[in-house]
């Protein structure tokens, strides 16, 4: 199984990846470069494949090495400077966007690159020097004020009274028209970065479909707060003697910001921020640690048999329950904080139930378009020899894809996930959605362990969809796909640049160089069947879906099909 870490040597100067994302001295894209020495291995930290940082460093690189090339071209190119003192403030210009959405910005008279956040492309920044990471050629600050905006900058556009403290939003002073072109572009050097292919093998990048809704779109918020300063770690603890700060992080501390309010929360959840508040306030004294709360939007959904129907409040619901009203139905929301407590929700005709705690996406608005640009695109365009009558479904949860894909394929559609308890809802999910077995099963198990269930499967009448975890696809289960080669693969991700990186192994048809496999006890170097030649895929379409406005993030969709010999 894949750790999904690599190290990096923080006393290192990692070189900027290389044009259409070749590996750099024979390493993958992920992995930092290395120098030799006592010294430098002991500064050695581990850095999660995809993570923050990793994706960061990918972006200074590359403007590092562009400013080499354009110094090379001037004689006058800017003299090395010494950088200011931790905790100075001083003016920055911001020069571009990183893929993380915090601005790269450098100092009148310096190359020298500072991440900064709440800032955009032409903004001249007022901030304070946070920590220095010098070998890694930038600087961290925290954005203090605007001293002259962008053209792009629009501070009405501003909804929460905490942005540019909470980290939650970065982009909420742009149009929501420029949020979808930089999510394109993220996705872009996604690709560039981390995929190790040619340019002429990853074909332009389709616009980032919206949000139907850019504010009031999320369904479920964690704020937390500290347990009493000062508590040891063992014996006797203090409860609080006043109110703790309630809400979230703001950026580069540990400390937790009070929040009133989160604007980018469905009335339901922003309704139970309000009561948690209240609870809290009149209950801090019980608590001698700190805790995170679950906001859950809940869904009760009545039909009408007439637009001008006003059905009753259901029995078990408060009083304070929210109503939506359509010609078709009224939905009654709550907000759930109890973690095994289960939360309904709808996606067009379709209902889900899920443990309140579990996954499930955050943003209901953009799951129709969603999943109907998913059925349009399941299929490949054209007939092949052999109809597509199977769909097998990994890291499933309880069963969105399985579920509202399945009467596409007449072989039945399979799911796999390796929680026990997502499977259960799955089955549960399929039942309610009046699918039988013969349609729509359910397996609780690891992804690998998927196609020993399906030997069955003539792989030519086979569609996969891959919905990992932030950390990808592991080398095993990669090398299991390639063997089975289906032949269309449909891989949704929270992560563009895990993504890119899975995507260029099918394409090359190997895994080499990615974590995960067997070994033998006491062997190093390359797992089971690594290096190995399986399928190959081409890549059909790529395109963003901006799941959380306002914010750094993207879901990536890619569509391949297999390369026949």
């Amino acid at each position: 199984m894949a750790t999904g870490q690599t190290t990096i040597d923080v006393g290192a100067t990692p070189q900027a990846p290389q044009a259409g994302g070749q590996k750099q001295h024979g390493k993958r894209a992920f992995q930092g470069h290395h120098r030799k020495g006592a010294k430098h291995r002991r500064k050695q930290k581990a850095v999660q494949e995809g993570s923050h940082e990793e994706v960061l460093l990918a972006d200074v690189q590359a403007l590092l090495a562009s400013q080499k090339i354009a110094d090379e071209g001037e004689n006058d190119a800017p003299e090395e400077t010494p950088l200011p003192a931790q905790g100075s403030e001083i003016e920055v210009e911001v020069v571009e966007l990183s893929s993380t959405g915090d601005g790269l910005a450098k100092q009148k008279g310096s190359d020298h690159i500072y991440v900064v956040p709440f800032s955009v492309p032409g903004d001249t920044v007022k901030v304070k020097v946070y920590r220095h990471n010098h070998d890694e050629g930038y600087t961290a600050a925290d954005f203090i004020s605007v001293v002259k905006p962008s053209a792009l900058r629009d501070d009405s556009r501003i909804q929460c009274p905490y942005f540019a403290t909470c980290s939650g939003c970065q982009f909420q002073m742009l149009d929501y028209a420029e949020q979808l072109k930089v999510k394109k572009n993220i996705v872009v050097k996604a690709y560039r970065n981390f995929s190790q292919l040619p340019p002429e093998l990853v074909p332009e990048v389709l616009d980032t479909i919206g949000s139907p809704l850019q504010y009031g779109y999320r369904t479920k918020l964690t704020p937390h707060f500290d347990g009493p300063p000062g508590n040891p770690r063992r014996g006797p603890k203090k409860s609080h003697e006043s109110m703790p700060p309630f809400g979230f992080t703001p950026k580069n501390t540990r400390k937790v910001l009070d929040i009133e309010d989160c604007p980018i929360a469905t009335d339901a959840v922003r309704k139970g921020l309000t009561e948690e508040r209240a609870r809290l306030a009149v209950e801090y004294g019980k608590y001698t640690k700190g805790a995170t709360i679950l906001l859950r939007e809940n869904t009760k959904r009545i039909p009408k048999t007439s637009p001008t129907d006003t059905p009753a409040l259901p029995s078990g619901l408060p009083s304070t329950a929210l109503r939506v009203e359509t010609d078709a139905h009224t939905d009654f929301k709550t907000c759930i904080t109890d973690q095994n407590a289960t939360s309904t929700e709808y996606i067009d005709s379709f209902v889900f139930t899920n443990p309140a705690g579990a996954f499930f996406q955050n943003n209901n608005s953009i799951l129709p378009p969603f999943t109907s640009y998913i059925r349009e695109h399941i299929l490949p365009p054209s007939p092949s020899a052999k109809p597509i009558k199977y769909l097998i479904d990994a890291y499933s949860g309880s069963g969105l894809f399985t579920i509202t894909q399945s009467s596409l394929f007449p072989g039945g559609s399979i799911g796999i996930d390796i929680a026990e308890k997502s499977i259960a809802f799955a089955r549960r999910n399929a039942a309610l959605n009046g699918l039988q077995e013969d349609q729509c099963r359910f397996l609780a198990a690891d992804a690998p362990e998927l196609f020993k269930s399906v030997s069955a499967y003539d792989p030519d009448e086979t569609v996969v969809v891959l919905d990992p975890p932030r950390k990808g696809c592991d080398a095993s289960f990669l090398r299991q796909l390639l063997q089975f080669a289906p032949r269309r693969v449909v891989y949704v991700s929270c992560n563009v640049h895990t993504q890119a990186r899975d995507v260029g192994v099918l394409v090359r048809g190997v895994v080499d160089g990615l974590s995960g496999g067997k070994k033998k006890d006491g062997e190093e170097g390359k797992g089971e069947g690594e290096g190995k030649k399986g399928a190959r895929y081409e890549i059909e379409s790529i395109r963003g879906f901006d799941f959380f406005p306002q914010t750094g993030h993207v879901e990536g969709v890619a569509v391949l099909n297999r390369v026949d010999a």
